[in-house]
């Protein structure tokens, strides 16, 4: 049985290492339980292995009753790989150097089994899956920040602006509803110039939290990234530089035509997912529902009036009707379709420009980064 699989996961001393091939080997892949694989990847340093548990897309259970021994992830034949060790001959000769690059001709069943690697000159050697790295990984060794270093240089202190976005700021919420922060954070120099580069966003779970670094958050409200442009005009401020103010000065750059496309292919899409959840388990997830109704509400005034409405004052009823499934599911596909109409109107009518001012944007990143760089 040959699948496609990415597993992610970080550790302390093995930070945000990826695996991602195309195919892999499975032997002996079915658990007694059929809602849970299991797999085994040793550290390509240590002798020790790290379990990794992962459900079945369609079993809701994390159960598992008399579990067969584990399967093991198997490296594909013809995948490049750099030796950690030196491989004598018989007769003392070297065989194979320490950093040695070879490519694997033959894969065990398992990795209790050893791997023929072959040499570029031609000779065959065989490594245990610990004894060797794969290539690209090798390379990239050390060039990520270690986790310690962004633990101590705390990130969250180069936040530059702070706000609350989610129901509480559209007048949604009720008792029930969470408290959601977004914002922009800008590093110093020394850090987005070094090896390690520095994150596209950094966020705090529980809390609800999650920053943009500023390059990446000016990209997607020039994309009109809704979640983006909402934090632009919410009312709910909590944290604002001057530097932040000077970006909310200019919030009028990033609203464009593109506003049509982006809300609308969303909704689209979520809806027709909507529909194919209802058909199969008669059931929606009508908070969802709600929201994408607004962002259709959202999408027509901006295109109308050039601001982007975060407060939903005049449709605070009927779009609590909907999270409360107090309407059915026709009408609520009824005023969506209604809304589309309304927003073509508006797309055919826009006075906003058929795309938003890159240039102006440029040069405030510019000019943030240079306010970061210190004598």
């Amino acid at each position: 049985m040959r699948i496609g699989l990415r597993v992610e996961f970080s550790s302390v001393n093995w930070h945000r290492i990826r695996l991602c091939y195309k195919y892999y080997k499975w032997h002996n892949c079915l658990l007694n339980s059929p809602s849970l694989f299991a797999i085994l990847i040793r550290h390509p340093y240590s002798p020790s292995l790290f379990a990794i548990l992962i459900r079945h897309p369609y079993s809701p259970s994390l159960s598992v009753h008399n579990a067969q021994p584990p399967i093991h992830l198997v490296l594909p034949v013809g995948t490049q790989v750099v030796s950690h060790i030196e491989v004598k001959g018989a007769a003392g000769q070297v065989l194979c150097l320490r950093g040695a690059v070879g490519v694997i001709v033959e894969s065990p069943t398992d990795n209790s089994h050893s791997y023929q690697i072959q040499l570029p000159n031609g000779t065959a050697i065989n490594l245990k899956r610990f004894e060797f790295s794969i290539r690209k990984h090798f390379q990239k060794a050390g060039l990520e920040a270690p986790q310690h270093l962004l633990e101590e240089l705390n990130l969250f202190d180069d936040v530059i602006y702070r706000c609350v976005v989610g129901s509480r700021a559209y007048g949604l919420e009720d008792a029930n509803s969470d408290t959601d922060r977004r914002g922009i954070y800008l590093p110093s120099a020394e850090l987005h110039w070094s090896l390690y580069g520095i994150p596209e966003h950094i966020e705090h779970k529980e809390e609800q939290e999650c920053y943009w670094e500023l390059q990446k958050f000016l990209v997607l409200a020039l994309k009109a990234n809704p979640n983006v442009l909402e934090c632009l005009y919410t009312p709910l401020i909590e944290t604002a530089t001057p530097l932040a103010e000077q970006l909310l000065d200019l919030r009028e750059i990033f609203l464009s035509q593109l506003v049509y496309q982006t809300y609308n292919s969303y909704v689209l899409s979520q809806f027709k997912k909507m529909e194919q959840d209802l058909r199969n388990t008669g059931t929606i997830r009508w908070k969802h529902a709600m929201h994408l109704i607004r962002l259709l509400l959202s999408g027509i005034t901006i295109l109308k009036q050039g601001f982007v409405p975060v407060r939903i004052e005049d449709y605070r009823d009927r779009l609590l009707a909907i999270k409360y499934q107090q309407v059915s599911w026709d009408e609520v596909n009824h005023w969506r379709l209604s809304l589309h109409e309304s927003f073509d109107y508006a797309f055919a009518n826009t006075r906003l420009p058929e795309r938003p001012d890159y240039e102006r944007a440029n040069a405030f990143l510019i000019h943030a980064r240079r306010s970061q760089v210190t004598d």
